[in-house]
């Protein structure tokens, strides 16, 4: 099995490359999607971050409003680390079952884990290999805002993160999607057939 690690920053692409890929044959795991999972009622992380942000992070129905936490921890970097601290370990341990699971089903397989922090928090040195998305700052912050979040939103989230620049050099492959979708997908694709010719 061939574990590789996908990521990139805020909008950078990484989620079409990540699509492409498992289009082709990988497996795919997103780590925001975890992320999500362990914040849901009976989530290892929904009663921690209860207990940690108050009750006015809650829905009526009692699940978490991501939107609401998210604004106040991105605006705090002290908060945006107590969320990480209680995030992550959980996170981690759904994906080290999965990669798990995977590798004794599919030994011949290809493991994609696509994260938008893999390089700040270290976890790049558990892949066999590292992808980086990478497009312009200024495209970054268009297709954030295109996504719904205010320019001032955009930029400070990105302000947060590695500068993609810095990335790179953490990078064994890069895909540029700062052209064209079909650019984007066309590397993509070279770059599984490369990825399949590594696989033991």
């Amino acid at each position: 099995m061939l574990h590789v690690g996908l990521t990139g920053g805020l909008a950078s692409g990484k989620s079409v490359v990540g699509r492409e890929l498992e289009r082709l044959g990988c497996r795919v795991i997103r780590m925001d999607d975890l992320g999500h999972e362990v914040l849901l009622r009976g989530g290892e992380a929904y009663d921690p971050v209860i207990a940690t942000f108050g009750d006015g992070i809650l829905n009526p129905d009692g699940s978490i409003n991501r939107k609401i936490l998210g604004q106040r921890v991105f605006a705090d970097p002290e908060q945006l680390d107590r969320l990480n601290a209680l995030l992550h370990p959980p996170i981690r341990a759904r994906a080290h079952a999965l990669r798990d699971a995977f590798a004794i089903e599919h030994p011949g397989g290809i493991l994609v884990s696509e994260a938008a922090i893999m390089i700040e928090t270290g976890s790049y040195k558990e892949y066999d290999r590292v992808i980086v998305a990478a497009c312009r700052p200024e495209q970054q912050i268009e297709r954030a805002v295109s996504r719904g979040l205010s320019r001032a939103d955009a930029l400070e989230r990105i302000g947060r993160q590695m500068l993609i620049g810095e990335k790179l050099k953490y990078a064994d492959f890069v895909v540029d999607t700062s052209g064209t979708m079909e650019s984007t997908l066309e590397q993509t694709r070279r770059l599984y057939t490369e990825l399949r010719s590594l696989v033991k």
